[in-house]
């Protein structure tokens, strides 16, 4: 214990005596957290429509007026040529375009069906997809507002066919916060503990001082704990950090255990860190490191499940995510602050991490060669 403890000062030593790496351990955590949880969001808000009409019909305002007071649309302009929208769309100045033909108003007073033409732009696959069930919802109570009512014959009220109640557990105002943010907090502790162990040990090579260390009397063992131990507890430090903006600061509800949240957490970095280490030892410049660590980084964000469902994808895509150890923390975090979740209901996923961690430990401990 007394040779690993000098390990960790002269580690911390090296960390806090690195001016360039000091803000990048504890300052663009922090901003990154604040603007990513705004930026990455589902919510479709302010979509620009513009207006083709050429009804003038009070019903074609009535329903224009439908989408100038929703939140999710924004009116741009209103014009009588479909042409003149479509120069808009292309000059990405709008999303869709909302076209009602001539005698609209009349189809309607005459109870016929009545069209309206919606064009929107789909470079992106997903927004369009948002776009159109946003339309076709204000369109559809418009619709709703306009069929005939039932009428008891005795009481003279309307008849209520089939009464629909719902409610939204975890989440009752549906707003992606309190989605994100575990997911990114996740990330971030991820960049921390994987790219910093990754040039940890290859930065020694870089330096010159890993053939020094390799004659001393040290234990490769010792030497390994020594290196993770700090590292270990940055990521607990910005987990914190990240969990202190998250019910102060975004007033996401914290739910379940705080300590069931850093065992998992410490099980996640235990399979990080082995990761990083094992790409140390195998690498010769901290730049190589860097690359190999992204390339993996990549590949566990995109089938994390953070921005699409890991049920989305391909059934190989699904079995491959089995690998991935981003996923089971963001889906245990989520559980745990959002449903208050408690260790039986994510024993599965803890268990396969612990696993996980232990081979990736056992495999980077059996790579270092060290001789002395």
């Amino acid at each position: 214990m007394r040779t690993i403890r000098y390990i960790l000062q002269k580690e911390f030593l090296q960390i806090f005596r690195n001016k360039g790496m000091l803000p990048i351990i504890f300052v663009m955590p922090i901003i990154q957290l604040c603007i990513l949880v705004f930026a990455a969001t589902y919510d479709m808000k302010n979509t620009n429509l513009y207006v083709v009409d050429k009804d003038l019909s009070s019903h074609s305002r009535e329903l224009i007026s439908k989408f100038n007071g929703s939140p999710f649309f924004t009116v741009k302009d209103l014009g009588f040529s479909v042409d003149a929208g479509e120069k808009e769309l292309f000059k990405d100045k709008v999303d869709a375009i909302l076209v009602f033909e001539k005698g609209f108003g009349n189809d309607v007073d005459l109870k016929r069906p009545a069209g309206v033409q919606v064009l929107v732009n789909a470079i992106d696959a997903s927004a369009a997809g948002l776009y159109n069930a946003y339309i076709q919802a204000v369109i559809q109570d418009y619709n709703l507002h306009l069929q005939p009512k039932l009428i008891n014959a005795k009481t003279r009220q309307p008849i209520q066919i089939v009464d629909n109640s719902y409610s939204h557990l975890f989440n009752p105002e549906m707003d992606y916060i309190p989605y994100m943010l575990p997911g990114i907090l996740v990330l971030l502790v991820t960049v921390i503990g994987l790219f910093l162990s990754a040039m940890n040990v290859v930065r020694e090579k870089e330096i010159g001082t890993i053939e020094q260390i390799n004659v001393t009397p040290i234990k490769k063992y010792q030497f390994l704990i020594g290196k993770l131990i700090p590292f270990l507890i940055i990521g607990f430090f910005e987990l914190g950090v990240g969990l202190l903006l998250a019910t102060f600061v975004f007033k996401i509800p914290f739910l379940g255990s705080l300590g069931l949240i850093y065992l998992v957490a410490f099980v996640y970095l235990l399979v990080v860190l082995g990761i990083g280490l094992l790409i140390s030892t195998q690498t010769d410049t901290q730049q190589q490191a860097m690359f190999i660590a992204w390339f993996f980084m990549v590949v566990f964000i995109m089938m994390s499940g953070l921005f699409t469902p890991v049920e989305s994808m391909p059934e190989w895509g699904q079995k491959l995510n089995f690998l991935n150890p981003v996923s089971y923390f963001i889906k245990m975090i989520r559980m745990i602050m959002l449903k208050g979740s408690g260790f039986k209901d994510v024993m599965r996923e803890l268990g396969i991490l612990g696993l996980y961690g232990i081979a990736m430990l056992t495999i980077a401990v059996n790579r270092y060669r060290k001789v002395s």
